[in-house]
This record gives C-alpha cells, structure tokens and sequence, in this order.
C-alpha cells in the first residue's frame, strides 16, 4: 500500500493537492471499514470463515509502513465496520444510542491493536521485518487479552478464533485455546496481504524485479501454508488419557415462549409451563418406545423464572417433571435472596427431593443483569432501570446429575477462557450451556453464542449441551459437530447418546499460558520498535506522515 495513500495533506499544500490527499485519505477509512465488515461476514450463522483472511489480508496492507496515529484510526476504523453489525443484538430493544456506543468504546481496543500492529512494522532487520505478520497477530490477541478483561469483567464477545468453528483451523483450539486459534487466523491474513504487497511491489519499475519478489513473498507464503497444514496436524496430538469413555443419554428441553423480547418477563409462569409440558411429552415419547429414556436433562437459563424455592406452585410444576422423566432436571431459576439481591441459578432437580444441587452463574454480565453506574448511564437511555439487581455465586460452576459431573456456563460465561476452563478442571465430562435468548429476538446472537459453544468442545474434548428457552439449542460432540439443533421461536426436544470423556487437552494444562506468551511477543516488539525509532530520532522513526520506513527504504524514504 503506498505511503501516499495514508499521508495527510500539509496546509502550505495547494487546494488541488490537499483535496487529492483527503481523497485518498477517504478511501484508506473506507476500505479499514470495509474489512471490519467482511470479518463480520466471516461470523456464523454464516460459514464463510475464510472470509477472515481476506479481511486481515487488507487491514494488513493498509497498516503496513504507516506510524501508530494511522494505525490507531484504520484500527479503531476495521472495529466499527466490524462490531457495529455484529453487536448489533444489543440494541435490540434499548435502542441504537448504548449499541453505537458500546461499539465505539469497544472499537478503542481495536485502535489500540491497530496502532501497535503498524508500529511494529517498522522493524529494519529484514529478518524481522520479513517477520510482520507474527508480531503484529501476537499484538491483536493482546488487544483482545484486554478487550475480554476490563472494564466489568470485559467483553470477550467477537474473538476473531469464536467466528472459525468451521476452519481447517479449529483443531488449534485443544492446543492453545481461542487465542491460539485468534492468532493463527490474523497471521494467516496479514501473511496473505503481505505476499499481494511483495508480489505488487515487484511489478513495479523501481522495484528489485521479479526476482527480489520471488525472495521476499517465501517467508509470509510459507506462513499462510503453515497455519493452513498447523490445524489439520493439531488434530493428531492426542489428548492426556483419562477415565475409561462411557455413554449417558441426555436430553435439552426448549419450551419457548409466549412473545418474543422483553416482555416475556412478564410472562414468567407461562415460560415454566411450557418446559414442564415439553418436558411431559419427552416422557409419553419414552413411556411409548419412540425416545430413549434420558439419564439427565437440561432445561435452559430462566426456565423458571418464579423462584420454587419461595413458590410452592412452580416447585411443584418442577417436580412433577421430574417425576414423569424419571430423571435430574437442571432447571434455570432466578432466586430471590434474603438482602433483596438476586441470583441466576441453576438447580439439580430430583423428583420426591427437590434440589440437591446448586451452581450459580459466576460472572453476572453489565447492563443487563446488573447496572454499574446505574445514574451516569440513564442519562443515555432510560432502559438502565430495567437491569437487574444481579449477583455473582461461588464456585468452578459443576453440578453432580445422576453420577455426571457437569459444568455449567451460564447464557454468556462459555465466552469466558477461565470460567470454562475452571469447570473442566474441577472434573467436569460435560459441558451444559443453559442460555436465554428470547430478548434478542430473531437477531444473530444465538448463532454466536452456538459458534463459542462448538469451539469450547474442541478446546476442551467435551461434549457440550446448548438448552435455550427460544433457540438454538444444540447438541455438539467433542470434535465441534453439531449433531442436532432446534429452530428458534419454537419449542423442541433433543435426545442423544454422548459420549463423556475424562481426557486432558494440551489447551486444558496450559490455560492462559498460550495467551500471555502470545501477549508478551506483541508487547515485546512494540517495545522494540518504539526504542529503536526514539534512540534514531524524529526523523528515523515515526514522520510527519504518520509513517514509518519499510524495509529496504532509508529513512528518508
């Protein structure tokens, strides 16, 4: 991408030039948008995750050789085109005002990824800079270490490796988590950009020629080819052996309910009803030989609205279920607490004993199940008051069902790295994600929410149960395979046999280690960089332009 392309006009410029830098200026803010847009794209409910590459392919070519001022717009730039119709959900009925604005705050750490990625391609070693590519994904998944962590517990939402359930990549997350599976997508695209860069750039009369061409695009070529054969040949590395393998039938219940959107609040006894009767018609199917009989079943976050243990009428609704399915219910209870705070549960329910199991959810989410700064935020939208008075719970989130031990990531905790992870290491065999979706309508945030759920599977080796009260629910072997899934706004039952394993992933020992080492590569060359450019002064390191020397340049350009 040529330096002029990023330049600003000078005011000493005449009009026609100053008119043709804004121009030009223009298009790099269009087209960092633009690729923000196709990296949505590449998000499910669609499986065009190869979209991703071409993404970070042009994000890459528009940051490459520029300073970190530039960078910081065309990043903060690709993170609207990107966030905006991908978080789009969460405006679905607070309206546009705290959208827009969640998307620009979250945009920040995109500017800040996209300013460290083209000041790190300033080095002049023609090693490192041949390099680029990996210092600057190694920067993005630090932005996205600290997008998923402040403020409030972060927004781990829109990690580039959660929009990949489809790549040959996948595999990498049993290796080294999301972030690995980050990191190798934006190293794959940036190392496509840079062969288009080299191969362009030796076209050109003043260049080297084909020849230094041909020399310059082997490293980033070679890059592309490793991620793309890196994730096949993660699928080969066993994991640690553990208990022998067993089977148990389970079965997720989706009861729908009565409207779509907030008002099914209102609504609470109807929304119970409705999982008690799927649930009694599981158990007719049973008792006439058309369904196996379920060793435990999953009813999805705010199934129960009204707390059965303060209300003895949907108490027993709840144990008249379990009684007709012969088996634990999980059910999803909103309980009320003795200092008027609440508590998202999800209770262990045994006919003829009630709860003999509890696991609350352990990260309450912002602006919906609790308010911070409740009187600074209602000066932008009055649906501030409708949050939540929520708190967190306890625990590694594993509840015991009929002799299995299930970790339970409640409606947003499976976006968390260490709560999931917290819960396999506390012996969990099977991962449920009881989840609510029905207050974001028909809008794409299930199919998200779905993607994130098939890559803990593989991250992990575990099959994962999705119950919702509105859809997608989902049954996911351990391999990321949906094997059966429900429409939304309808109700439905899924029965499986699954597979429960005890094995250990190399993702499950190393944790966050992955991410932290990946985190300090990035640090460490911006770092670098930013030394090397301050002991070369002005005028060797970031100009008036913006723009730092590529390789091969002097410092003059």
């Amino acid at each position: 991408m040529s330096a002029t392309l990023t330049s600003p006009p000078s005011p000493t410029s005449p009009p026609q030039s100053r008119a043709s830098a804004w121009g030009r200026l223009l298009a790099v803010w269009v087209l960092a948008a633009g690729a923000g847009v196709l990296l949505y794209l590449s998000f499910p409910p669609r499986t065009l995750w190869w979209l991703a590459l071409p993404a970070f392919a042009l994000v890459g070519l528009l940051l490459r050789g520029v300073g970190p001022r530039r960078g910081f717009e065309i990043g903060m730039l690709f993170g609207i085109g990107f966030l905006l119709p991908l978080l789009s959900w969460t405006g679905f009925f607070v309206g546009s005002l705290p959208w827009v604005a969640l998307v620009v705050f979250e945009s920040l750490f995109l500017g800040v990824a996209g300013a460290g990625m083209a000041l790190v391609s300033g080095f002049r070693a023609r090693w490192a800079s041949a390099l680029w590519p990996v210092w600057a994904a190694a920067v993005w998944v630090g932005a996205e270490a600290l997008r998923g962590r402040i403020p409030f517990g972060g927004l781990p939402w829109g990690r580039v490796g959660f929009g990949q359930p489809d790549a040959p990549t996948l595999p990498l997350a049993a290796i080294g988590g999301v972030p690995l599976l980050s990191f190798a997508t934006v190293l794959a695209g940036l190392a496509l950009g840079e062969v288009l860069r080299i191969l362009v750039r030796g076209h050109r009369p003043t260049s080297g020629g084909a020849a230094g061409s041909r020399a310059g695009v082997v490293v980033p070529a070679l890059l592309v080819v490793l991620v793309l054969v890196a994730g096949p040949l993660a699928g080969l590395v066993p994991a640690q052996a553990g208990p022998p393998e067993r089977t148990v039938t389970v079965a997720a219940i989706q009861g729908n309910v009565p409207r779509l959107g907030l008002d099914f609040n209102a609504q609470r006894r109807a929304v119970l009803d409705n999982h008690v009767r799927q649930t009694q018609r599981l158990a007719a199917e049973v008792a006439a030989g058309r369904q196996p009989q379920p060793d435990i079943v999953i009813w999805p976050e705010n199934s129960s609205d009204i707390d059965p243990l303060r209300n003895a009428d949907a108490a027993a609704l709840i144990d008249g279920a379990a009684s007709a399915i012969r088996a634990p219910i999980l059910v999803g209870a909103v309980l009320v607490n003795g200092d008027r705070t609440t508590s998202n549960a999800a209770l262990i329910w045994e006919a003829g004993e009630g709860v003999v199991a509890r696991t609350d959810k352990r990260r309450v989410q912002p602006f919906g199940e609790y308010m911070p700064w409740r009187s600074f935020f209602r000066l932008f939208s009055s649906y501030v008051d409708r949050a939540g008075n929520f708190v967190p719970g306890p625990g590694a989130g594993v509840a015991p069902m009929a002799g299995v031990a299930v970790g339970v990531a409640i409606c947003w905790e499976v976006a968390f790295d260490d709560l999931v992870s917290d819960s396999v290491d506390a012996g969990a065999q099977i991962l449920a994600v009881p989840s609510n979706n029905a207050t974001f309508g028909l809008t794409e945030m299930t199919f998200q929410q779905l993607a994130m759920s098939r890559v803990r599977a593989v991250e992990h080796d575990r099959p994962v149960v999705v119950a919702t009260t509105s859809g997608v629910s989902a049954m996911i072997r351990p391999d990321g395979t949906v094997t059966a899934s429900t429409g939304q706004f309808v109700p439905g039952v899924l029965v499986d046999r699954i597979p429960l394993k005890g094995t250990t992933t190399l993702s499950g020992h190393l944790r966050s280690v992955p991410e932290w080492t990946l985190t300090a590569i990035g640090v460490l060359a911006v770092v670098i960089v930013f030394g090397a450019s301050r002991r070369r002064g002005p005028r060797s390191g970031v100009g008036s332009a913006g723009r730092m020397p590529e390789a091969g340049e002097d410092e003059h350009g």
